[in-house]
């Protein structure tokens, strides 16, 4: 009889904390902001690290954009694939756990699309995909980016 209360208890703590981690993994660590926003509350380091990724993606952006814009279309077209493909999923691979639990789902999941949608662009671009198709894709990228930037704010805690 007590290893059965035993057992129960322990599939109840089980239950119970995986229950948790669920609810952590889907809302993350946020709290209001006074602007509309909500707050993604992280330390400092894990704020400097995302944000450092929001750079590079601009980054891609930017090498996007002046490769198709460029005189030499041939190796536009290069600088483009190259730029885009530098922000794909390879960007994404090493995460840390314990920094994507702190992020709410949508904000994960408008991340991972919008790596996926950089390998996407950079295949278009290898593939030969006229110069309008591909800034269509490039626009879609971007509206994430100003989603999700009108949605969250980052926020190091002490």
């Amino acid at each position: 009889m007590k290893s059965r209360s035993l057992c129960t208890i322990a599939l109840l703590l089980w239950v119970l904390s995986a229950a948790a981690l669920g609810w952590l993994f889907v809302k993350g660590r946020t709290a209001p902001s006074t602007d509309g926003r909500m707050h993604v509350l992280l330390a400092p380091a894990e704020r400097d690290q995302i944000l450092g990724e929001m750079r590079l993606l601009l980054k891609a952006v930017h090498g996007v954009v002046t490769g198709l814009s460029g005189p030499e279309q041939q190796e536009g077209l290069k600088q483009a694939e190259q730029a885009a493909r530098a922000a794909g999923m390879g960007m994404a691979a090493d995460v840390d756990p314990a920094l994507m639990i702190k992020l709410p789902l949508p904000f994960k999941q408008m991340g991972m699309s919008v790596h996926r949608d950089f390998d996407g662009l950079a295949d278009a671009i290898a593939q030969g995909a006229p110069p309008a198709q591909i800034m269509n894709r490039l626009s879609s990228i971007t509206s994430r980016c100003t989603t999700c930037h009108d949605l969250y704010r980052l926020s190091a805690n002490k």
